[in-house]
């Protein structure tokens, strides 16, 4: 038995659909700006450059169905992002290869501190504070894909309070979902438990106590995130 100091975390698991296993969770890796729409409406140049990735942390995962708005920021945005689930890893895993590295896929948002963010890229410094804070990722059971294919297309959508916010297809991603494996296990050592959350169409914006956001992506069905 190992003498720890103190008792270590519990570990993170997302829910399987259909499932009594849970997928335990090691890390949690984000693509920027990987929608063409949203990298303009963010300032940015949409052509196919090298991608670019941060990291969320397991303890960030949350699938109560609510959000409970952070404290020091005054402008959090949704980001409504496809999520891929990882159940073998490896190093410079080819892009033909790599979809056989996929266990399935899940709704999910990547919530931003959207004012400490922008501070941080003002000053050069790592975006860290503006997106891995607690609860900052929200996500659904994720569903096999033996049950529902490999996601290369289809709509992904958000809504808050019904009215329609983000609205794109899954084959509008600059990089694709088998290139992102490839190119992250060129830089890491990609292992199973690993997730990584795909990016996000334009349309991104702010939310306030009280707001509802429904999430949809095509073949995954929709979840309720109510803000608090």
């Amino acid at each position: 038995m190992t003498n720890y100091l103190f008792t270590p975390p519990v570990q993170v698991t997302a829910p399987i659909k259909g499932s009594d296993k849970v997928f335990p969770v090691r890390r949690i890796y984000c693509i920027g700006r990987n929608y063409a729409d949203h990298a303009i409406e963010m300032g940015h140049d949409p052509d196919r450059e090298p991608p670019f990735f941060f990291q969320k942390n397991p303890n960030n995962l949350d699938f109560s169905g609510s959000f409970t708005y952070p404290e020091k920021s005054s402008n959090v945005h949704y980001e409504m992002e496809l999520v891929i689930a990882i159940n073998k890893g490896g190093r410079n895993i080819s892009v033909e290869n790599a979809l056989d590295h996929v266990f399935g896929y899940a709704l999910g948002l990547d919530m931003t501190r959207r004012d400490l963010q922008g501070q941080m890229k003002k000053m050069g410094r790592p975006w860290e504070i503006g997106k891995a804070f607690e609860k900052s990722a929200p996500m659904g059971e994720i569903v096999p894909a033996s049950e529902v294919g490999h996601l290369s297309e289809g709509p992904i959508s958000l809504k808050v309070n019904g009215e329609l916010k983000q609205q794109g297809d899954l084959n509008q991603m600059i990089w694709k979902t088998a290139e992102m494996i490839n190119y992250l296990s060129e830089y890491y050592e990609l292992a199973a438990g690993d997730l990584i959350m795909a990016g996000t169409p334009a349309g991104v914006g702010s939310i306030i106590k009280g707001d509802l956001m429904t999430g949809n992506i095509a073949g995954l069905g929709e979840f309720n995130i109510t803000v608090v």
